[in-house]
């Protein structure tokens, strides 16, 4: 999967604040993500993440786009 630090991320489960995205902080074998709602910082295992992803926003690419 394609993931980098930057991209905001629509899982399927949403955190306990009831908010679905999450901004993408480091990509390895853990991922480090952000709630985009509560600002809540989680470590998940890089299996566990990318199961649990719906959707992918690449940033710089949406921008593009737009132009």
């Amino acid at each position: 999967m394609n993931v980098h630090p930057g991209d905001l991320l629509f899982m399927k489960k949403p955190h306990p604040c009831g908010c679905r995205t999450f901004l993408v902080l480091r990509v390895g074998m853990d991922f480090k993500i952000r709630c985009t709602s509560c600002g809540r910082e989680i470590m998940l295992p890089r299996r566990k993440c990318e199961k649990n992803i719906r959707k992918i926003t690449h940033p710089d690419t949406d921008e593009a786009m737009k132009k």
